[in-house]
């Protein structure tokens, strides 16, 4: 399956301070990291995700229908990190709560307004 996805920021230390904030909450880890970029690894080594500058030079831009989903284990934790994410200067693009009889999201775009959410999907 996906072993990492990245998105792009223009202004690197920004968004690390962010998504650093963010993903350790959850049980992540920083593994690796440049003057360009920096890259975390998931809880228990799961899916990785990385925060870059452009290589191309050109400035960091949102991908219209791109969203980054980060699965929680319970809607509680769901409120918490969608919470934390506004807390750090998020923007709402939907609060946390019910979409589905087994779907629970909180959606919001990040420092650099790449859309994100956090997610609980009850498979019993």
């Amino acid at each position: 399956m996906i072993g990492y996805i990245t998105i792009g920021t223009n202004d690197l230390e920004r968004g690390a301070a962010f998504w650093e904030a963010l993903i350790t909450e959850i049980g992540g880890k920083r593994m690796m990291e440049s003057e360009r970029f920096i890259a975390w690894m998931g809880p228990n080594g799961s899916t990785g995700m990385g925060l870059n500058k452009p290589f191309d030079g050109n400035a960091a831009t949102v991908g219209n229908g791109v969203m980054v989903a980060f699965q929680l284990d319970s809607p509680d934790k769901v409120d918490k990190m969608y919470a934390r994410a506004i807390e750090l200067g998020a923007t709402c693009e939907g609060p946390s709560g019910e979409r589905s009889d087994n779907f629970y999201a909180g959606y919001f775009r990040d420092l650099d307004g790449n859309k994100c959410n956090f997610f609980y999907m009850d498979m019993g």
